[in-house]
């Protein structure tokens, strides 16, 4: 497999967990230390991975309800052959959200170390 085809794997992962709210997915492409960052009326708000783990872990997925899966990569801007940020916008229930996720590929394979996420609408 190619690095690009590992990278799309690796995103078609997370929009799986996300999807089904499948934190054993999730797990597989989040570094154990990777924080998730978001801005709302100017407070920055840091979110250690385990912290939101829990939250994903303990909410209805859109997959629960019946909702189709409506996510889409909108960019890969690759730093290195071993890092890459990736633009994703997708539906979470009545939410859409657009995420800046900065991968590397380390010993594990591609890992999201960062999430800039911004809830761009509700429906």
């Amino acid at each position: 497999m190619r690095r690009s085809e590992e990278l799309d794997h690796a995103v078609d992962v997370y929009f799986r967990g996300i999807y089904n709210c499948d934190v054993t997915l999730l797990d597989q492409v989040f570094h154990p230390a990777s924080s998730l960052f978001d801005v709302d009326e100017g407070v920055v708000t840091v979110d250690p991975y385990p912290a939101w783990r829990h939250v994903v872990e303990n909410r209805a997925s859109p997959a629960s309800i019946g909702q189709a899966r409506e996510e889409e990569v909108l960019s890969i801007d690759w730093l290195s052959d071993a890092a890459a940020v990736v633009h994703v916008r997708l539906r979470v229930i009545d939410s859409i959200f657009v995420d800046q996720l900065s991968f590397v590929d380390g010993p594990h394979g591609w890992q999201i170390v960062a999430k800039v996420w911004h809830l761009e609408s509700t429906l």
